[in-house]
């Protein structure tokens, strides 16, 4: 049995605008399509959990940010930079000895995870918009030494008692 030649082309005509949608990338963000339009792209291998921002109870002070960062790939990677939306700028430090340094960069294991917390790792974040508050959200992004991103979100804590930050000298 012969096939018909004009549906056989009708066929092959779908076949390929089907395949050729299906590879084209959105014209603008939508609500469905957003985070992978604009938002970074996750490591391959890298986990972040636990994230929170301790805001501070006197205006113009830092804000310090807490999570566990976890390292499920095969090779190590390293941690060269962070962002905290709504904040001006942001840095991760080291507490020891009740003083605190800087931290340029962060070396993460095969298999190891990083507990940022307090009396610890921590990241400060400095200028904070006014639109930051307890019970919001506001969103971290890690960023590696080989330009590969990890975003994830905070939730906005009031500092209490038992924020970790007492006895730090900033």
């Amino acid at each position: 049995m012969k096939p018909n030649r004009p549906l056989v082309l009708i066929a092959a005509i779908a076949l390929a605008a089907g395949v050729g949608a299906c590879s084209q990338e959105p014209d603008s963000p939508s609500e469905a399509n957003e985070a992978t339009v604009t938002g970074p792209v996750a490591k391959p291998g890298i986990a972040a959990s636990d994230g929170r921002m301790v805001l501070p109870v006197v205006a113009g002070r830092p804000a310090a940010v807490y999570f566990t960062v976890r390292n499920d790939g095969a090779e190590p990677v390293t941690l060269a930079g962070v962002h905290v939306s709504g904040a001006g700028k942001a840095e991760m430090h080291q507490t020891s000895g009740g003083s605190m340094a800087a931290v340029a960069s962060l070396p993460i294991a095969p298999g190891a995870s990083v507990v940022f917390a307090p009396g610890g790792l921590h990241i400060m974040a400095f200028d904070l918009a006014e639109t930051l508050k307890p019970g919001g959200t506001a969103e971290l992004t890690l960023t590696f030494s080989d330009g590969d991103k990890l975003s994830m979100p905070l939730h906005l804590e009031s500092m209490g008692t038992d924020a970790g930050m007492e006895g730090m000298h900033h």
